[in-house]
């Protein structure tokens, strides 16, 4: 199981327990992720640590004063 984190700009986007599809895009030396519909984005992730699920679940979402923060669990193989 791999937790990432997400950051997403304004609630009730997605929920607790929802399942999520992801897309990756790639950058000069990282991959970085977004929930669709272009919901909320991870940080940069160097190569080495590639995610290699495309799905996961919302295990929890919270808010600070800089915005949303989703967590997914993702079941690699």
């Amino acid at each position: 199981m791999r937790e990432m984190e997400f950051k997403m700009e304004r609630p009730n986007l997605v929920e607790k327990g929802q399942r999520v599809t992801v897309t990756e895009g790639v950058l000069p030396s990282n991959y970085y992720y977004i929930i669709d519909p272009a919901v909320a984005m991870s940080g940069n992730y160097p190569f080495s640590q590639r995610l290699l699920a495309r799905e996961g679940v919302v295990e929890s979402i919270e808010e600070n004063e800089r915005g949303f923060y989703v967590k997914v669990a993702f079941e690699e193989k």
